[in-house]
């Protein structure tokens, strides 16, 4: 069908003269609608081609200066920069970023894949997220070369096994590292991202992060409190909230009586935060390693005694004596002790 323009700028006689014209051409076997589909098609490439390509390293400092306010990790945001600097721009960084394609990639990481495997995890989930920019923005079309689940799964091993092919245990990420993968969590919105940094914060188990509720919080307070059947070892146990938990838990909706609703069922599924943790780091660690992360920092970093840090991880005390001592006075202590936690894994 062909408009022929709205009755306010078209008079009855020209429309019949129109109409008759449109007739004529059909008669004589034009295609007056595909015509005019073929010229704005037409007009849009000559825009699109008169629009100048940026470069991939174009569109990163973009994407660089667009994000980083998020980034609340100085030391995060100094790593976007530097590692595409140092191994992506020499090898694409001044081709037009429609033209970079998995060559370009596997180009970048397959030198250091198996030497820097943390890195090139970090590498590629930049890319990622500069390609996915610019198709956002127009500038390119088709799948992510970068994709974690796109062509690299079958050009390059799983950077799991690499590492695990490296040291036999690492379901835990090294303490050290902690503040950048909070800092790359914490750029993301969803539910699961929130929970995730929550257990980080709280060297929390899964389960009792993801069926937190308001009624166990206080904010006032800053405690968490947990009901023995809600624990592990079967016995009450009381969180103290660091500051950066409790800005995290302020800025949640109360849309339902859990901290972390689904979107389908009343809580998380238990994969939630695992499948948020691989899209951030795709090195094996796993949400429980965090507790192991929280407790190798507190026994290296810190001077609190291991009565404090094993009363923080919820563990069972043998000695029912010792126990009830911990639970009436270590809560103090415990305190420091998850506020300084809190302010290592947000950069402070």
């Amino acid at each position: 069908m062909v408009g022929l323009k709205s009755a306010r700028d078209v008079g009855l006689a020209e429309a019949k003269n129109q109409a008759d014209r449109l007739r004529i051409q059909i008669r004589d076997g034009a295609d007056p609608a595909g015509d005019r589909k073929a010229a704005r098609q037409e007009k849009h490439q000559q825009h699109a081609a008169a629009k100048p390509m940026p470069t991939f390293e174009e569109c990163a400092r973009i994407y660089i200066a667009s994000h980083e306010a998020s980034w609340r990790n100085e030391k995060h945001r100094r790593q976007w920069s530097s590692t595409l600097k140092n191994y992506v721009y020499p090898v694409f960084g001044n081709k037009p970023v429609n033209e970079v394609g998995i060559d370009d990639v596997v180009k970048v990481l397959k030198p250091i894949w198996h030497e820097k495997p943390q890195t090139a995890g970090n590498i590629r989930g930049r890319i990622d997220k500069v390609l996915g920019w610019a198709t956002a923005m127009g500038y390119r079309t088709g799948d992510n070369p970068a994709s974690r689940t796109g062509p690299l799964e079958h050009l390059l091993p799983s950077l799991g096994k690499v590492k695990r092919g490296k040291q036999k245990h690492h379901a835990a990420v090294p303490y050290r590292e902690v503040p950048s993968v909070a800092a790359d969590i914490g750029t993301l919105a969803s539910v699961s991202s929130k929970a995730l940094l929550f257990t980080i914060l709280t060297a929390a188990r899964t389960s009792e992060a993801l069926l937190a509720t308001w009624v166990e919080i206080d904010l006032d307070e800053k405690l968490w409190s947990l009901a023995a059947d809600r624990m592990k070892a079967g016995a009450e146990h009381s969180v103290p909230l660091s500051a950066a938990a409790v800005d995290l838990i302020a800025g949640l909706p109360r849309t339902s009586e859990y901290l972390f609703p689904g979107a389908k069922a009343p809580t998380l599924s238990n994969m939630a935060m695992l499948q948020c943790l691989r899209g951030v780091r795709d090195d094996g660690a796993t949400v429980h390693g965090f507790r192991s992360s929280f407790s190798t920092w507190a026994r290296e970093q810190t001077d609190y005694s291991p009565e404090i840090i094993e009363a923080a991880l919820a563990h069972q005390q043998a000695d029912k004596v010792v126990a009830a001592y911990a639970r009436t006075t270590y809560l103090d202590r415990r305190r420091e002790l998850m506020e300084a936690w809190g302010r290592f894994c947000m950069g402070g």
